[in-house]
């Protein structure tokens, strides 16, 4: 089996819903990354060999395969194929796993593995609720009923089972979400973003153009106390929007390939792809699965908790990521270092390559070696990867 090293690595910086990005149709905006990653990496377009898109709302502008649509809007030649995933709220963590494992499995060299998702533009749901406002149906099938009777799945539910199941308090939650903006804010007045996002040129009313680079979504006012007022999200829960994840528009991407493809581009690896998981579960809690996957993960790399230099577990809620914490007994100090979605943002389809572009510029400034990444996602599924910075 061959190797799969990551010689690039870009995201945009997060729009908020209505926000900067907002203006951006989706393929253009995908485009622009994987135009950024020509420019990273300095290869030759035409030796990409497949583009591997992540999008979970695949509708209205997100339709007819958007890696498609977002080759066509780069400077990439039409020879240039894409497919776009769907696996949820890891369908860009998917991408990178497929990419690497087609280099791995010696069928291709260059691979981009990307996502995308403009929130303010495809709302979350439209995919479902479109089809069922016209008279087409609705995704739970009645097998699926039978199997599950009277259950609606819902991620808002899973998170207040994620919460009570791990006996998680609500201040517990707050002080996370606290956090995440603490750490978020500290990243970007330190600089420590710069070098991983890819800037996008953007309008405001007026028509005045600036260079959109600093994540949208971060509270620099953020406090404490005002994050514990915040109205709960159901009656007697323990989440509110203060401790979930933010609608986010964004894009991101990573190149992956073979040794004969760092021959071919004449690049140098800054990481390579050591362990390649994905776990299914509960379909009704849902979002716990990085905490089995992630001790799968490390059993089949034959390593331990401790042996991972920094995680980044997607803040999808704040539950997900202080459950698996203390399950998995990690270090709290090498966890989302940067901040998480909680402050930087959630673009769905976008936040797999997202987060390992910024796994990647922490291991890099920390001068670390070994990175984890996992997220939840609907269904019941997560994703595990471990790299190795070089």
């Amino acid at each position: 089996m061959g190797e799969a090293y990551i010689v690039a690595a870009t995201r945009t910086a997060g729009g908020r819903k209505g926000g900067k990005l907002s203006g951006w149709h989706p393929a253009d905006l995908a485009g622009q990354v994987l135009n950024n990653l020509l420019d990273r990496s300095g290869a030759d377009p035409a030796l990409v060999e497949d583009v591997i898109m992540g999008c979970v709302m695949q509708v209205g502008e997100q339709a007819t395969n958007v890696a498609r649509g977002a080759i066509l809007a780069s400077r990439m030649p039409e020879s240039v194929p894409g497919t776009s995933v769907d696996r949820q709220c890891g369908s860009s963590q998917q991408a990178l796993q497929f990419a690497a494992q087609a280099v791995m499995s010696g069928t291709m060299d260059v691979v981009i593995a990307a996502g995308v998702e403009s929130m303010s533009r495809v709302p979350m749901g439209l995919s479902v609720a479109l089809p069922a406002q016209n008279g087409f149906g609705n995704p739970m099938s009645p097998a699926q009923q039978k199997r599950y009777p009277n259950i609606q799945f819902s991620q808002f539910m899973g998170a207040e089972m994620m919460a009570e199941k791990y006996g998680l308090t609500k201040d517990q939650l707050d002080e996370f979400g606290y956090n995440s903006h603490q750490r978020a804010i500290a990243a970007t007045q330190g600089g420590a973003f710069n070098d991983e996002i890819c800037a996008i040129t953007v309008k405001d009313a007026e028509g005045n153009e600036s260079l959109h680079t600093v994540d949208e979504g971060i509270r620099f006012d953020a406090k404490l106390d005002a994050i514990k007022g915040v109205k709960l999200l159901r009656e007697n829960g323990r989440l509110t929007a203060a401790t979930s994840s933010q609608i986010c528009d964004g894009a991101s991407g990573v190149m992956v390939v073979s040794a004969k493809g760092l021959k071919d581009l004449g690049v140098e690896p800054i990481a390579r792809i050591h362990n390649l998981t994905l776990v299914g579960g509960d379909p009704v809690i849902m979002l716990e699965a990085p905490i089995p996957g992630t001790k799968r993960a490390l059993e089949r790399a034959g390593m331990k908790i401790d042996d991972i230099d920094l995680y980044e577990v997607n803040e999808a809620f704040a539950s997900v990521p202080v459950a698996w914490l203390q399950e998995i007994g990690a270090d709290p100090e090498k966890l989302n270092v940067n901040g998480g979605a909680i402050a930087l943002g959630h673009p769905l389809g976008a936040s797999g390559t997202k987060l390992m572009t910024t796994l990647l510029g922490a291991l890099k400034a920390k001068n670390k070696r070994y990175g984890l990444q996992t997220m939840c996602e609907g269904g019941g599924l997560a994703n595990v990867t471990i790299v190795e910075r070089l």
